[in-house]
């Protein structure tokens, strides 16, 4: 009996629920997976499987055999890319989940000049502000924003993430400019609804004992309420990530630079594993650092030299020419081959 393909036809089983559907997962005929879970039973002294017409229900030692077994098969897998690893390039799809206004505004360039670095991994990459369950969804690496609250899992700081309060030249000409926090009370603010966001959290903190403003529009994507605050809407909460272009551009303006909340951070976050993908690896590698330090997107404070209404921070050196105001450069991929720091 091999133990390992024995192995692999109890779990293929209990998660199909059948020796036919597990017998085409597996590649081989129904019978050879019955008499590998036969054999592999006898071995043990336990039946695992409970058979009926319709359908295979796994025991109670059936469960507890198969989500172990897993578990060995994953570091088996994961044992033998990485040894072979060893004399070829990463290789194989990597699923990842990111946020959509990060993904849309700062992914593509770091995926185009990964994959340049590493052409034989595929990327499947959804997008979701949620907090996607890692091991449940299958995903090998997501990037979230804000504190692990799951200590199974792995974090790998890739960069920080500022919040400023922010509104239109045009908006503040009209209702005012808020000097404490106790001036948001009365204004439209145009607040991130998302369920899992800390940002909502980090403005309550920020406010203290000011009165909470009243919420003009509530919604789940921070671009749209950038957009309405550009538009002159209201004030906004958001990562400079995304509204930092604009302020950069003079279509937002900074609140209350001396009351800025704590900034959050970007992460890396994948499973616990013994022995990692070298895909994975690659992956994590080469994201930290790729943005910079601080990220190209917070470089809006040497862009309107330093004079806009307070934002408060020290020049970067190697600013680009205050002609090109928008447009910070893109970093260049940092990988395990070749370390360059990204331009400043």
């Amino acid at each position: 009996m091999d133990r390992i393909d024995a192995m692999r036809a109890v779990v293929a089983v209990v998660s199909e629920g059948s020796f036919t559907a597990a017998a085409q997962r597996l590649s081989m005929s129904p019978q050879l997976v019955s008499k590998y879970v036969g054999q592999l039973e006898q071995h043990l002294g336990v039946r695992l499987l409970n058979r009926t017409t319709r359908r295979v229900h796994p025991t109670e030692a059936g469960s507890r055999y198969a989500q172990q077994a897993q578990q060995v098969l994953d570091d088996i897998d994961d044992m033998e890319n990485q040894l072979g690893d060893l004399h070829g390039e990463a290789r194989g799809e990597l699923r990842v989940s990111a946020p959509v206004s990060f993904a849309m505004r700062h992914l593509g360039h770091f995926l185009n000049d990964f994959q340049q670095a590493y052409p034989e991994v595929g990327i499947d990459l959804q997008l979701n502000d949620r907090k996607v369950d890692i091991v449940e969804e299958g995903f090998d690496v997501a990037l979230r924003i804000g504190q692990l609250r799951d200590s199974s899992l792995i974090a790998r700081r890739i960069a920080p993430v500022r919040l400023v309060l922010c509104a239109a030249p045009q908006y503040l000409e009209r209702h005012g400019t808020p000097q404490q926090p106790q001036d948001l009370a009365g204004h439209r603010y145009l607040r991130y609804g998302y369920r899992d966001s800390d940002a909502d959290d980090a403005l309550q903190r920020w406010l203290g004992e000011g009165s909470p403003p009243r919420g003009a529009l509530a919604s789940n994507n921070g671009d749209v309420l950038v957009q309405t605050a550009i538009a002159g809407g209201g004030i906004v909460l958001q990562p400079t990530f995304i509204c930092g272009e604009a302020i950069a551009a003079g279509d937002l303006q900074v609140l209350l630079p001396d009351h800025e909340p704590p900034p959050l951070a970007l992460y890396a976050v994948y499973a616990h594993r013994k022995l990692l993908a070298n895909k994975l690896r690659c992956f994590v590698e080469s994201i930290q650092g790729y943005y910079g330090e601080p990220p190209y997107w917070d470089r809006f404070d040497s862009a309107i030299g330093g004079s806009g209404e307070g934002v408060g921070r020290k020049e970067v050196s190697g600013q680009r020419d205050s002609r090109d105001r928008t447009s910070p450069a893109k970093p260049k991929l940092k990988t395990p081959r070749r370390k360059k720091p990204p331009p400043k």
